[in-house]
């Protein structure tokens, strides 16, 4: 096979760095199992963080994810990294010696790709701190967790819109997009980047910003996580920590579309303050429920909350409301209002007492309301155990032009997450078929932060017409397809 010279420096380049290393330089691709070539004592060395491999005390812990779905992969090690240097040290190996790489921030991987089978994870859990300057902006470790990013800003007097759930990692959930309970009042989490420390493919520490890297800037704030290196600290503008008030509404069995008609009505034009989220049960018939955050009182709250329920026409079985500070109330809707800010943690290895969870997931985004709401009872209906839940993405998120960011859907109503507590093949068969049921009614689109393994034609869905850019600038940093994995940009 003729060889280019590109190809052949690179080869080149490849052998002396393995050499260097104690490495064996792996020529014609990846062999059948890189993490054969890899002199692990040597990488050990240059780590001030630490190594584990499959024959240490560590690595069973190490190596779990949240979803007890991938348990059954065996990455062929796990580094906890300690600093950038670290990354780089692991990032040249696996760009030396062929060797799957993925970064790991939570370990929420919806299709697990943060636990490569016979690869090395890049656990970047130790870099987790969060310091808040003088002028607001928040500087923060690309490891961690929601609640260390909501605490710490709390303590700062500080808010920065992100998730609800307190294990997910900054990181992933950022360069997704970041989709959250403030979304419609301070924008996605990446609206909110201003700059991040990257390790690329060559293993060079970068600055990404409006000022330096720009085209990477950009693909960073939403063209997803693990694509164009691992990213070691974020910088975020925050705002003044808001008084919020939360509030809860169950309907009776069969209300659903009277309720969605209304929701997706009212939630175009509610005001940027008022963001919630319809939470609809499979069943027959299906039942629904509308959760919500307000930046403001109580009493603001529940009269515009008094005009969505008369909308639907429908009696509420429940509702109930409450005005917490920031960090409380993203503990409410963390799930964990009743424990400490320590126990919000994993308790398989934070040291909290929150568990890890198996479950089966995908998505769509609604770019504009059903016109049949009736449609999707009909979908739900007789399929117990499936939860679907409608985010909203309108108010501050969606001002945001298309093409500004790597995130394709502003202007959209609201994701819709397919959810099924389970990861059986029957789980993920049921899944599916909702998937693409919805997917007739509001076309290929979906959410990257919830990817999905299975999803055809899944550059187009989660990217648009941002993909093509995204392909260009992955291949610009990372031309070798390092950072390559089933549904990377490098592979679009």
């Amino acid at each position: 096979m003729a060889m280019n010279r590109r190809s052949l420096l690179r080869a080149t380049a490849l052998g002396a760095a393995c050499a260097g290393l104690g490495l064996r330089s792996i020529s014609g691709g990846a062999p059948e199992s890189a993490a054969g070539q890899v002199d692990w004592n040597a990488l050990r060395q240059r780590l001030t963080g630490t190594l584990a491999l499959p024959a240490d005390s560590d690595y069973a812990t190490a190596k779990l994810a949240f979803n007890p779905r991938f348990d059954d992969r065996n990455p062929a090690a796990v580094v906890r990294i300690a600093g950038a240097a670290d990354v780089q040290a692991c990032v040249a190996v696996a760009a030396e010696c062929a060797l799957p790489i993925a970064a790991r921030s939570g370990g929420h991987s919806y299709a697990g790709y943060s636990t490569p089978d016979a690869g090395l994870i890049v656990d970047v859990g130790a870099m987790n701190s969060v310091q808040v300057a003088p002028d607001g902006t928040a500087t923060i470790g690309a490891g961690a967790r929601l609640i260390d990013v909501y605490a710490g800003l709390a303590q700062a007097g500080r808010c920065l819109p992100g998730g609800s759930c307190p294990t997910v990692g900054i990181a992933g959930l950022t360069l997704g997009g970041g989709l959250g309970v403030l979304a419609g009042k301070y924008g996605l989490t990446c609206d909110n980047l201003l700059s991040a420390q990257i390790v690329t493919a060559d293993g060079v520490l970068r600055r990404a910003a409006a000022d330096s890297e720009p085209d990477l800037y950009w693909a960073l704030r939403g063209g997803g996580g693990g694509n164009f290196g691992v990213v070691t600290e974020f910088t975020f503008r925050t705002v003044e920590a808001p008084q919020l008030a939360v509030f809860q509404v169950r309907f009776p069995d069969g209300a659903l579309t009277d309720v969605l008609g209304a929701w997706q009505s009212f939630t175009r034009s509610a005001p940027d303050e008022f963001w919630s989220t319809l939470g609809i049960s499979a069943g027959s018939p299906p039942s629904c429920r509308i959760n919500g955050c307000y930046v403001g009182t109580e009493s603001d709250m529940n009269a515009l909350l008094d005009k969505l329920v008369a909308a639907t026409g429908a009696q509420t079985t429940n509702r109930y409301s409450l005005s917490l500070d920031y960090l409380a109330a993203m503990k409410y809707f963390g799930g964990c209002a009743n424990y400490s800010t320590e126990q919000c943690h994993p308790s398989w290895n934070g040291g909290g007492v929150l568990g890890r969870e198996s479950f089966t997931a995908s998505s769509r985004v609604l770019t504009q309301p059903l016109a049949d709401p009736s449609r999707l009872t009909d979908m739900l209906t007789g399929r117990e155990g499936m939860d679907i839940l409608l985010d909203s993405l309108a108010g501050a998120a969606g001002r945001i032009g298309a093409c500004d960011t790597a995130f394709p859907y502003r202007g959209a109503l609201a994701t819709a997450q397919i959810y099924v507590g389970a990861s059986t093949p029957e789980a993920r068969t049921a899944v599916s078929e909702v998937r693409d049921a919805l997917g007739t009614l509001v076309g290929n689109t979906g959410f990257v932060n919830y990817i999905d393994h299975d999803l055809s034609d899944w550059s187009t869905a989660y990217y648009g017409g941002n993909a093509p850019r995204l392909r260009r600038i992955a291949g610009q940093y990372d031309p070798h397809c390092v950072f390559g994995f089933d549904q990377s940009v490098t592979k679009m």
